[in-house]
């Protein structure tokens, strides 16, 4: 979404000055910026909030009756109303530090900065009906979805 919609990039770069350069994201600017100033990362989030949510407005009418929200501040940006049941989904700060830094090639200072600007698991546990901690493999955690998603009869064996 980030890259697709240029009002949001307009927006952000009217607030974050040299982040969006020849129509790019420049996420490594930006989060520099937002993950060391708290207003600067809530001012980020009233910005991309809107957004997500008008994407998943557009996208949802045509979509079969099983929807997967997986959305930046789907409690924040008022989806989660959307939503039947709401799945926190978390891991140990370590695995997640470590994750960011395998998957977006950034320092652990970085990473570590990134996380400590996001709200804590115990908040997601709070405030979702169901918790499902992703720990080990990415294979044992598909299996642990496959049968969290067959307990709640979302979807059968085959």
């Amino acid at each position: 979404l980030a890259q697709e919609d240029k009002e949001m990039l307009r927006r952000i770069e009217d607030r974050f000055p040299g982040t969006v350069e020849n129509g790019q994201l420049q996420r490594k600017k930006l989060g520099n910026i937002v993950f060391a100033y708290p207003d600067a990362l809530l001012d980020l989030n009233k910005i991309t909030h809107s957004a997500v949510k008008e994407e998943v407005l557009r996208l949802l009418p045509g979509t079969p009756s099983l929807v997967a929200i997986d959305a930046i501040g789907l409690f924040e940006g008022n989806l989660a109303q959307l939503c039947d049941t709401t799945v926190a989904v978390i891991a140990p700060v370590e695995d997640r530090i470590a994750r960011l830094i395998s998957r977006d090639n950034i320092s652990y200072e970085y990473a570590a900065s990134r996380i400590s600007a996001q709200k804590s698991n115990e908040y997601f546990s709070d405030v979702c009906d169901h918790t499902l901690e992703n720990t080990g493999s990415f294979d044992a955690f598909a299996t642990k979805c496959l049968a969290f998603f067959m307990d709640l009869a979302i979807i059968e064996e085959n």
